[in-house]
């Protein structure tokens, strides 16, 4: 069971493919199983709510069955999970790779086993290999692991450690190996995606102080690792998860302008559109940066489409402060917003604070900042009426498929055509979320 974000998804696939390798059935969760393992999250307190209802559920299922917790939750407050009835293995978010070797022992012992120990001392990024297929059209690939914002509202950099990158060796066999399995678009996700390379400029740094020799290759960045990617010329699409905007090098732009393969699309978290409120929360920018930098991107990729996470009802944010975000969130072009009410969590500097916004306020706020995000959207889908994009579709529901354009449009089409496949379609009317097309023909 996995709760949570892109990464988490990415990482019980890693764990499926580990037990998979050992010879085990991977079943549904609400089946009856030898072993459950469940993923949390610990990005809300709801996460943490909900992290542990599955835990409970599966120890209904099978009170014999070794039932193992790992992801943010369990690295965060493993004092909660053990004394949850039916846990047997904690891990967090370090030793997922020896978790197969965890569970086969406590089926022979019978005991309970805590593998919790400190992330903020973790050097190095846990290199699981994927075994196996995952079951979606588009594949995600993690390459970075580790936070060090720390904003004042999240839990993850407690959770997750320090930054640690994925060798560029690493990158490439991955994505050669879901390449070999047949997905034509690859997902590069992180949890602080655009510091991918730091740890590495650190180390060399560090070598050099004790006065050891440095290497002479250059350090990698993000842009290298898009390159590693788009090196494999069976894949047709490459994508980038979440990145910080001040992040955002001319070097990744200009790949992204010059590389047809290169999505345009970007998620740049603003999280708040008032500059008291960014503060508050350790934003490391202030909307003057960010408006001047989402002008430098529109330059230098001509129809990118832009998303946003945008936090409402933060501790201490006023009408007035939330009408200056809804302002300036309306004078962006954002292609579509993510509309959070603030959720308190505990551990957090902004849990402690007393100035906390009412459950009905941020309720309002979050309906009003939602209405400009439906509209704005609707706005973005509109222009590209009439174009031809390349679509990769996913899913089919009573003979309508549905899949995503390279810049993050989803669109539905009753043609005949197969998942997991590259389209040329016209985009002819809006349609639910998106648009509805017309294929013209098939990518190969």
């Amino acid at each position: 069971m996995t709760l949570g974000c892109k990464v988490n998804q990415f990482e019980t696939e890693t764990m499926e493919g580990l037990f998979k390798q050992r010879g085990y059935e991977i079943v549904p969760f609400d089946e009856t199983a030898d072993v459950y393992v469940v993923n949390t999250c610990s990005v809300t307190s709801l996460s943490d709510r909900k992290s542990r209802q599955m835990i409970r559920r599966a120890s209904r299922r099978n009170r014999d069955a070794v039932i193992a917790v790992t992801g943010c939750y369990a690295q965060v407050a493993p004092e909660e999970i053990r004394a949850i009835e039916g846990v047997r293995l904690l891990l967090g978010t370090k030793e997922r790779g020896r978790i197969v070797d965890y569970v086969e022992q406590l089926r022979q012992e019978h005991t309970v086993m805590d593998r919790v120990s400190s992330i903020m001392d973790a050097e190095e990024f846990e290199d699981i290999p994927l075994f196996g297929t995952p079951q979606r059209t588009r594949a995600f690939l993690k390459i970075e692991e580790g936070c060090e914002n720390f904003c004042s509202y999240c839990i993850i950099p407690y959770a997750r450690g320090p930054v640690r990158s994925r060798p560029p060796e690493s990158v490439r066999r991955e994505a050669e190996k879901l390449a070999g399995a047949g997905f034509h678009e690859i997902v590069l996700t992180g949890i602080h995606l655009g510091a991918y390379g730091k740890d590495f400029e650190k180390k060399r740094q560090r070598r050099e102080t004790e006065g050891k020799a440095a290497e002479e290759k250059e350090v990698p960045t993000l842009a290298d690792a898009v390159r590693t990617v788009l090196a494999i010329p069976e894949i047709k699409r490459l994508r980038l998860g979440s990145l910080e905007s001040l992040e955002l090098s001319e070097e990744l732009l200009r790949l992204m302008h010059e590389e047809p393969r290169f999505c345009k699309h970007l998620h740049l978290p603003l999280q708040a559109g008032s500059d008291a409120v960014l503060k508050a929360m350790n934003r490391h920018y202030d909307t003057r940066e960010f408006s001047r930098l989402i002008r430098e991107v529109e330059a230098a990729v001509p129809g990118v489409a832009i998303s946003t996470d945008i936090i409402v009802g933060f501790p201490g944010e006023t009408e007035e402060l939330f009408e200056e975000g809804l302002r300036f969130a309306e004078q962006m072009s954002f292609a579509r917003m993510h509309v959070f009410p603030y959720s308190r969590r505990e551990g957090t500097p902004a849990a402690r604070r007393k100035d906390q916004v009412p459950e009905a306020v941020k309720k309002e706020r979050a309906h009003r900042m939602q209405m400009l995000a439906d509209r704005k959207a609707e706005e973005f889908r509109r222009a590209f009426l009439g174009r031809e994009v390349q679509v990769l579709f996913e899913t089919n529901t009573d003979g309508v498929t549905d899949g995503l354009t390279g810049n993050y449009i989803r669109v539905y089409t009753d043609s005949p055509v197969r998942t997991g496949e590259l389209y040329a379609v016209r985009l002819e009317r809006l349609h639910a979320d998106g648009v509805w097309g017309t294929v013209i023909s098939d990518m190969k």
